[in-house]
């Protein structure tokens, strides 16, 4: 890596240290960017087979979602999930209360709510999103063990990018720096070169470090 004037090192810095603090945030972000857009046929072809209850009750989880009342929000997604833990909604609305929880520091929760997704989602894209937000979980909580893991269940070329940008921030944080690197030159290739993602990757990739 070519060496840094003051003023691109402070900027570089300022950078780590908002990605510190902001990362999970957008991953978290991007993933639901991921269940929206990735899931919107299977999305519409449940509602037009579930019931009107089913189609209520998620309603009605979508309304405690928006008050931001974190009891409210998984008193409501539990409903969805027992009453209807085979339809669309249930794993849409254990994502999103998952999200809430991580949020909100209930990561046992989180947790709870992402591997219930796991086990029980029937669109392959949400189990996807499922394993990289618990594994992101499961980093912080540094159980790099099992974070690793889940990043390395089989996933559909479009989550290629994401799985190795995480594969590599367990790495680093376990001081494997030519694994990470490894893994971040992965995900920088298979992200889209349009996307701002791509310059977080080529942070980190910098942080480590030229190889040895």
């Amino acid at each position: 890596m070519a060496a840094l004037d003051l003023q691109e090192q402070e900027q570089l810095d300022a950078l780590k240290a908002w990605w510190k603090e902001n990362g999970n945030k957008v991953l978290g972000v991007l993933l639901a960017v991921v269940v929206v857009m990735g899931g919107w046929r299977g999305w519409q072809y449940y509602q037009n087979r579930q019931s009107v209850e089913a189609a209520t009750l998620f309603a009605e989880f979508i309304k405690q979602l928006e008050s931001g009342d974190a009891k409210r929000v998984n008193d409501a997604a539990a409903m969805v999930m027992e009453k209807y833990a085979a339809s669309g909604y249930a794993p849409r609305a254990a994502l999103w209360a998952a999200q809430v929880n991580e949020q909100g520091k209930e990561t046992a929760r989180a947790r709870t709510q992402l591997q219930w997704v796991i086990d029980h989602a029937g669109e392959a894209g949400l189990k996807d999103v499922a394993r990289l937000r618990l594994a992101a979980v499961l980093l912080d909580e540094k159980n790099y063990a099992d974070a690793m893991k889940l990043l390395e269940a089989r996933h559909p070329a479009s989550f290629d990018g994401l799985y190795a940008d995480l594969r590599g921030d367990v790495l680093s944080a376990q001081g494997k720096k030519d694994e990470a690197r490894s893994a971040y030159k992965l995900a920088y290739e298979k992200t889209d070169a349009k996307s701002m993602y791509r310059n977080l990757i080529q942070m980190k990739m910098d942080d480590l470090g030229e190889a040895k």
